[in-house]
C-alpha cells in the first residue's frame, strides 16, 4: 500500500497538506512503517476504526501515541488483560456516600484515540465492551446513552493468534473494524535507522523531547473528513467493489466471506486513498490498493485450506487477479 503525495495532476489543498504534515511528524518518531501510517490517516479519514496485528516491539503503540500528538487529539491507553473487566474500559457506578448517590465515572474509552492494546488477550465478554462504544460512539452505563468524544477512534493492537495466551477476535468485533494493518518486523536498512536513533538519545516515552509537535487539529480533520465523503465514486467502480466482495462468499476455501457492510467500507477506504493522493475521484486501482486492508480480516478461512497455507490475503488477491476491472 504505497503512499503518493500527488497523483493525476492535482495539487494538494490545505487539508491535504495537513495531512502531509502528520505524517512527516510522525516519521520524527517511528522509522519506517509507511503503510500502517497510511492506514490509520485513511480510518481516521473515514470515522472508522483500526486494528494493528504485529509482534512485540514493531512500534505499535509508539505508532498511535506520535500520531494523537501531531493531531493534537487526547489519547488513552488501555492495557487488556485476562482479568480486565468491561467496566474497567467503559466506565462504572461509583456510589458517593456524602450525597447517597451513583455517579457515573467514565472510562478510558472516553477520549479521541483509544489505545486497545493486546486486545486479543482479554475474553470475549471484555471485548465486546468495545462493540457499542465503536458502532453507536456511545456507552449505555445504566441504561443511560453517554456519547463519546469526535473525532472518536478505537486503534487496537494484537499479537499474532498463534501466541500463547490469547483469544481470537469474534466475527462481529473484527468486522467493526475498518482496516486490519499487519506491521512486519522492519528490513535491514530501516532497523538500523531505528537502533542508530535510540544511540542517538532518542526516548519512545518523550515525545516533545523527540521535537515532536501538534500540526493541525481536530477542524482541519472534521474539513478533511467532509472533503473525503464529497469524493466521487463512478458506478461502474461500486460495481467493482461488490464483484469484489461478492467473490469472496465463493471462493471455495471461504467458510466466511465479505459482507455488506465490508464492501461499504471498500467504498471509504478507497475514496480516502484517493483524497489522500489528490483526487477528487476514485478509480479501479484505489480499490485494489485498499482491498487487501480492508477485507481480510472479514474473511473466514476454512481449517483445512488454513492447513495449505491458504490466507485470507491471498484470496482477496486471487480475487483481485479475476474479478474485471472496469475501463
Amino acid at each position: 500500500m504505497p503512499y503518493n503525495a500527488t497523483s493525476g495532476g492535482f495539487a494538494l489543498n490545505p487539508a491535504q497538506e495537513a495531512l502531509a504534515r502528520v505524517r512527516r511528524e510522525v516519521a520524527k518518531a517511528v522509522v519506517g512503517q509507511d503503510a500502517a501510517v497510511t492506514g490509520l490517516l485513511v480510518g481516521l479519514l473515514c470515522g472508522g476504526h483500526v486494528l494493528l496485528e504485529g509482534v512485540p516491539g514493531v512500534a505499535k503503540t509508539l505508532l498511535v501515541r506520535a500520531l494523537a500528538t501531531s493531531l493534537a487529539l487526547e489519547t488513552r491507553r488501555v492495557q487488556f488483560t485476562p482479568d480486565l473487566m468491561p467496566g474497567d474500559v467503559t466506565g462504572s457506578l461509583i456510589y458517593d456516600a456524602q450525597a447517597a448517590r451513583f455517579d457515573f465515572r467514565p472510562g478510558p474509552v472516553f477520549t479521541n484515540l483509544v489505545l486497545a492494546d493486546e486486545i486479543n488477550r482479554t475474553p470475549p465478554k471484555t471485548q465486546a465492551a468495545l462493540l457499542e462504544a465503536m458502532e453507536e460512539r456511545q456507552v449505555s452505563v445504566d441504561g443511560l446513552p453517554r456519547p463519546l468524544p469526535d473525532p472518536f477512534m478505537v486503534i487496537a493492537t494484537q499479537n499474532p493468534v498463534e501466541y500463547e495466551g490469547t483469544y481470537p477476535l469474534p466475527e462481529a468485533q473484527l468486522d467493526r473494524f475498518l482496516l486490519k494493518l499487519v506491521l512486519p518486523l522492519p528490513p535491514r536498512d530501516d532497523e538500523i535507522g531505528v537502533v542508530a536513533r535510540h544511540a542517538a538519545g532518542f526516548d519512545p516515552r518523550d515525545l516533545a523531547g523527540a521535537g515532536l509537535t501538534a500540526v493541525t487539529g481536530a477542524a482541519e480533520l472534521a474539513e478533511a473528513r467532509a472533503q473525503v465523503a464529497r469524493t466521487r465514486v463512478d458506478h461502474q467502480v461500486v460495481g467493482y467493489i461488490v464483484d469484489i466482495c461478492r467473490a469472496t462468499r465463493s471462493a471455495p476455501s471461504v467458510s466466511l466471506g465479505v459482507s455488506p457492510r465490508g464492501a461499504t467500507a471498500l467504498m471509504k477506504t478507497a475514496r480516502a486513498w484517493a483524497w489522500l493522493n489528490g483526487r477528487d475521484f476514485v478509480t479501479p486501482d484505489d480499490v485494489k490498493a485498499m482491498a487487501i486492508a480492508t477485507l481480510n480480516h472479514r474473511i473466514a478461512v476454512r481449517t483445512e485450506a488454513q492447513m495449505d497455507g491458504t490466507t485470507a490475503a491471498s484470496i482477496v488477491g486471487n480475487v483481485l487477479a479475476t474479478i474485471p476491472v472496469p475501463r
